[in-house]
């Protein structure tokens, strides 16, 4: 999808270049703060008789509203409040309940379901979306209002999610990941081709396309790279060593406690959660990455998957700060491999579940183009004396195009950070390291994380401190705009 042509993402009123811009402005015209906005008034009628200069103003975008199955979701919000406050005080809660006769359970059931009715319907009814040429708007409150204005340009990707009785009535989320914000907006919910055609719009005019013609440009084609059969996924999770570890744990540590308390409560407490995380790390894993596919398109690289609640993930190029390639000891005869990532901003962090590291490595091309997956060297053997044994799973290597740090002996994890990504280096030593002529490096990405470089050699490492400063420097200097549909 080739772009005609950049907007110049200027805001309307001077307002800063942020991601996502909240204005809490109650129905009486008070912001939040308690100050009146004397001025809004004032600018309603410059944008009823048009600008100064002469020039007419822009047409409101039509405002839209979404899909009415929306406040069967949202009525749930009081039941939820009472079912968390009886969870919260279950003694209390029963002594209520026993108070009640059948009469005054009846009128309060009566009272309860409409409230809770008209609660979904009024959230749903003060709730619209509106796309303009810059932005994505989102209003919604009935005694107080809220505006988020969404930066079109400022968008990290935009997904498509369907919950299990989503999926049922026909109805989709769209989740967008915007640069600066601590959590996903969306848009809850939206029919399945409405969702698909307004994620397809709002990519278009990230692209650049004008809006007239961003909703004529549809989704955008997608070639497929890899799909993960639901039997191998299966065989790796068993191959996994945390999940029979947790299981482990599930069966010594309860019976230790029950021979050292003959507490049947105690067991229980234990064990319930030793299984449940167990449950989570193997089979809810399985569901959430069941018919894993991964595809190319020209907004990115496409992720399908789920068994029961469907994702349609994007991994915007541009935005990748670490790829990580993590070799379980268990699956290293078989010869896999998986793929995780540091996405500034974003969410996502699974590439690929499992895949041959040849697969994989052709995938990680995609998203670092030029780049392989090099081999490590291992820092020196006086490392041992800081490190027993497990120094030998340390390595680091350098290439032209990224910075490789690897660890683990038993599950092996090797990062790549590109240079251009690198925001800070450092150098640390304790006084232990200090005495053998050792130390760290560290290197800082744009999505908070740290990757390090374990026990090199002090001198070794005080010139890659220089080196990687230099290096970093040159590869923002020689990066690609950071604008990820471009």
């Amino acid at each position: 999808m080739t772009p005609p042509g950049a907007p110049e993402g200027v805001r309307d009123e001077g307002v800063r270049d942020e991601g996502v811009r909240d204005e809490g402005v109650r129905d009486d015209g008070v912001r939040d703060d308690g100050v009146r906005d004397d001025g809004l008034r004032d600018r309603a009628a410059d944008v009823s008789r048009g600008m100064p200069d002469g020039r007419a103003a822009a047409p409101a975008p039509d405002e839209r509203r979404l899909h009415p199955v929306t406040p069967l979701r949202r009525a749930w919000a009081p039941v939820a409040v009472i079912a968390g406050w009886a969870v919260h005080d279950p003694d209390q809660a029963q002594r209520h309940l026993t108070r009640l006769t059948m009469t005054t359970l009846l009128v309060a059931l009566a009272v309860l379901i409409p409230a809770a009715a008209l609660y979904g319907f009024l959230s749903w009814w003060f709730t619209h979306f509106s796309v303009t040429g810059t932005e994505l708007r989102i209003r919604t409150g009935l005694v107080f209002r809220r505006t988020a204005h969404i930066r079109l340009e400022r968008l990290q990707a935009v997904d498509v999610t369907q919950p299990l009785l989503a999926r049922v009535a026909g109805v989709a989320k769209l989740k967008l990941d915007v640069v600066g914000a601590d959590k996903k907006d969306e848009l809850a919910y939206l029919g399945q081709d409405e969702a698909r055609a307004l994620r397809a719009e709002l990519l278009a005019r990230a692209a650049g396309f004008a809006p007239e013609t961003a909703h004529e440009v549809g989704e955008a084609p997608v070639r497929r790279l890899l799909h993960v059969p639901a039997g191998v996924l299966a065989v790796s999770l068993l191959l996994t060593g945390a999940t029979w570890g947790t299981l482990a744990a599930a069966l010594v540590v309860p019976t230790l406690l029950w021979f050292a308390t003959h507490s049947l409560w105690t067991v229980l407490a234990t064990a319930v959660p030793l299984i449940g995380a167990a449950g989570a790390g193997s089979v809810g894993r399985f569901v959430g990455e069941y018919d894993w596919t991964v595809g190319e398109s020209p907004d990115g690289l496409r992720i399908d998957h789920g068994l029961l609640d469907r994702a349609h993930e994007t991994v915007p190029p541009g935005r990748v700060q670490t790829v990580r390639v993590v070799e379980p000891l268990l699956w290293r005869r078989r010869g896999w491999v998986r793929v995780e990532l540091d996405v500034a901003g974003s969410a996502n962090s699974v590439l690929l579940p499992v895949a041959p590291r040849e697969v994989a490595e052709s995938v990680i091309a995609r998203v670092l183009p030029g780049v392989t997956v090099p081999g490590t060297v291992r820092p020196p053997r006086r490392a041992g004396w800081c490190l027993p044994l497990w120094w030998r799973g340390q390595g680091l290597a350098v290439t032209d195009s990224v910075f490789v740090a690897g660890h683990g002996l038993l599950r092996r994890s090797v990062a790549l950070v590109p240079h251009a990504k690198v925001q800070s280096v450092r150098l640390e030593q304790g006084p232990w390291m200090r005495r053998r002529g050792l130390a760290h490096v560290r290197v800082d990405t744009g999505a908070n994380k740290t990757v390090t470089a374990r026990l090199r050699d002090a001198s070794e490492a005080a010139e890659l401190l220089y080196a990687q400063a230099d290096r970093s420097d040159t590869g923002r200097r020689e990066a690609r705009p950071d604008r990820w549909m471009a």
